[in-house]
């Protein structure tokens, strides 16, 4: 009786270690617990408080800590999310999270032009980093950043949430599968009107940049892994109708082209200007596929040829943090990248259409 017991214990197992992902599956059908990412976050406005409200439903990740220059906000979130003192820093302070041996990885959610000097300050402390996108104001500075990880012997990750969302994903293994022939065109539509003409985003030396740099960013990301290879060229054309908004360096609206080694083009819009634009569009010889929205926090709304898809909507944050863990902890390989080489990859093309509408010229993208 208790070989027979034994036996359908066993077999209990199997059957439940198949069905589980594999970096899961034995853990879990053994009972042990998978280790857990335990997570600082550095700079604690709104994008910061989401991320830290959907890592509240993470199984591998673990709001731990919080870096910030107002001492206020670090009240605020001791308080909301149970923040034990020893892990609090300020920016003069985040040195010493070196000596820290509760917190393994630091989100860096800082004004684009502090993401070079706060990464590179963490990889030296010995510190995985989890850098929002963009990762840079430029290639260079992308380029240093990766450097220092690397020297440091650490990771770098880049924000890229949409590299795990459902339908994403479902669009990106049917284009690999050759499901919509040959891949001949994409199209991305990223804008909305931003409002505080104040705010950071609109301050050249924080950001780096416009619209481009925040949300023209998604159709750089989206043409590359949707059509599956990255573009060789690149031509853009800026227009500004509101001067004193959009100072010197701050661009309102760019529409870009690009071009791919396959032969495949994309036609891409950035803008501050106008709402409603969250939208890509992939076509083939075979069929095509579409999101409307396309980046947005969601729900995200695909379809394609054959039908609409039909992917359960869970908080992209939550879901990108327990990825990233599992990258970290476990070294998992995601299907779509989002190492630092992956985001200096969108730098160098950011670059290359800044260079497009300063001279009008039709730029070559490194390689």
């Amino acid at each position: 009786m208790s070989t027979r017991r034994h036996f359908l214990q066993q077999a209990g197992l199997t059957t439940l270690a198949l069905s589980l992902p594999f970096s899961d599956s034995i853990a879990q059908a053994l009972g042990q617990e998978q280790k857990v990412l335990r997570v600082a976050i550095m700079g604690l406005g709104s994008y910061g408080s989401r991320v830290a409200d959907a890592m509240k439903d993470c199984s591998r990740a673990k709001l731990v800590g919080v870096i910030s220059g107002t001492p206020s906000k670090i009240a605020q979130w001791q308080q909301k999310y149970s923040i034990p003192a020893q892990n609090c820093y300020s920016y003069e302070t985040v040195d010493q999270i070196k000596n820290n041996k509760d917190i393994d990885a630091v989100y860096v959610i800082t004004p684009n032009a502090l993401h070079k000097e706060h990464t590179i300050a963490l990889a030296k402390a010995g510190k995985h980093v989890i850098c929002e996108k963009p990762m840079a104001v430029n290639a260079q500075e992308g380029q240093e950043m990766i450097a220092a990880c690397k020297a440091a012997g650490v990771q770098l990750l880049i924000g890229y949430r949409m590299h795990f969302e459902a339908n994403t994903m479902d669009i990106v293994k049917k284009q690999r599968a050759g499901e919509f022939g040959k891949t001949l065109f994409f199209q991305g539509l990223s804008g909305f009107v931003i409002g505080n003409p104040s705010q950071w985003r609109l301050n050249k030396e924080l950001s780096g940049g416009g619209a481009m740099m925040d949300i023209g960013i998604y159709s750089i990301n989206g043409a590359r892994y949707m059509l599956g290879e990255d573009p060789i060229w690149v031509t853009a054309q800026e227009t500004k109708t509101d001067p004193i908004k959009f100072g010197e360096g701050i661009d309102e609206t760019i529409t870009f082209q690009m071009g791919f080694p396959s032969g495949a083009t994309a036609s891409c819009l950035s803008t501050y200007s106008l709402n409603y634009l969250d939208k890509f569009f992939l076509s083939g010889t075979k069929g095509f596929a579409e999101m409307q929205p396309s980046t947005g926090y969601g729900p995200i709304k695909a379809w394609t040829h054959s039908g609409p898809l039909q992917h359960t909507h869970v908080t992209h944050q939550t879901t990108q943090m327990d990825e990233m863990a599992a990258i970290i902890l476990d070294g998992k390989q995601p299907l779509i990248p989002v190492n630092g080489e992956e985001g200096l990859k969108d730098m160098h093309i950011v670059d290359a259409i800044y260079q497009a509408v300063k001279t009008g010229q039709k730029v070559s993208i490194p390689k």
